[in-house]
């Protein structure tokens, strides 16, 4: 009977455990890892790290980019340092407002990071944390346990450099783009960027209601002249700039460009979204649910412009 109950308690427990998330970090340059999170929607499997997040080690500690969007991610993230370095993490970067770009601040505040971010972000998650974190519990539920909205602890205008174990990593704002708070993190001397949101490979961006593409074609544009040679984007797997321009800047163009003409011919919403050809983006993911999202909110936002 006792062998019995104590293989039925395992059981129950690797039951518990199969299903946890377990991050690998991605080495993309000496010393620069990602996390490549999942390219569909949020989920109770994925715990909601349907995004990109990474850490750069340097001689005096570690700096995170995205803490992901609950406590129990980001604790997971910080296991998943552990196994590259016992650099303590001393700072963590928000590149955006979405939830899996910060709702796991509390973590790592709790084990004495700082967080930094632009400036525009602070509105942007004052008004949607709430919401995000409601959304999140609906699908994570006791996955979601002891998340809280935590806010950056300072905030930078249009760029900061942070200095640590000699190394130079650059944080710079342009003009948002998919969320208004929109960053990126630069590293000149391995030439990696962090582009946040404003790089979606392997699956469709989304244009949002609060997304603005002029401002998104805009920072892409100055992303451009940084020249980076490996790009960590927000979605999707480790890519080159040409690929970041086929697959974000190239559609986006796309989008503006047709609205822009049927708006100029006075067509409503509907005909200028049945007039718009999306196909030559089928292959991504994500294209069939978000083409007419995107279409949609494009038209309305140059509408108003």
């Amino acid at each position: 009977m006792h062998t019995r109950l104590l293989a039925f308690f395992c059981g129950l427990f690797l039951a518990a455990t199969a299903h946890a998330l377990t991050l690998t970090p991605k080495e993309v340059a000496p010393n620069v890892y990602a996390f490549i999170g999942d390219m569909g929607a949020r989920t109770y499997a994925n715990e909601g790290m349907n995004a990109n997040a990474g850490f750069i080690v340097t001689p005096a500690g570690v700096v995170v980019v995205d803490s992901g969007p609950t406590w129990q991610v980001a604790k997971e993230i910080h296991r998943a340092i552990k196994t590259v370095t016992k650099q303590p993490v001393k700072y963590v970067v928000n590149t955006g407002g979405q939830d899996h770009r910060w709702l796991g601040n509390g973590y790592f505040k709790s084990v004495g990071a700082e967080i930094v971010a632009a400036r525009p972000i602070l509105a942007d998650m004052q008004a949607r944390g709430g919401m995000q974190l409601d959304e999140l519990r609906k699908v994570l539920r006791k996955k979601a346990a002891g998340t809280q909205p935590v806010y950056p602890d300072r905030f930078f205008d249009r760029e900061e450099i942070l200095t640590l174990g000699g190394e130079e990593i650059r944080l710079i704002y342009f003009h948002g783009g998919h969320t208004p708070g929109d960053s990126m993190v630069w590293l000149p001397k391995s030439r990696v960027l962090f582009s946040g949101d404003l790089v979606y490979v392997d699956r469709l961006l989304g244009v949002l209601p609060f997304s603005n593409s002029r401002n998104w074609l805009a920072s892409f544009e100055e992303m451009e002249q940084l020249d980076p040679a490996v790009i960590v984007p927000g979605h999707g797997k480790v890519c080159d700039l040409p690929k970041a321009r086929r697959e974000t800047k190239d559609y986006l163009l796309l989008l503006r460009g047709h609205m822009k003409q049927a708006l100029d011919q006075g067509l409503d919403l509907q005909s200028a979204i049945n007039g718009l050809d999306q196909s030559a983006f089928r292959h991504l993911l994500n294209y069939d649910t978000l083409k007419g999202f995107n279409a949609s909110n494009t038209y309305l936002e140059m509408e108003t412009e």
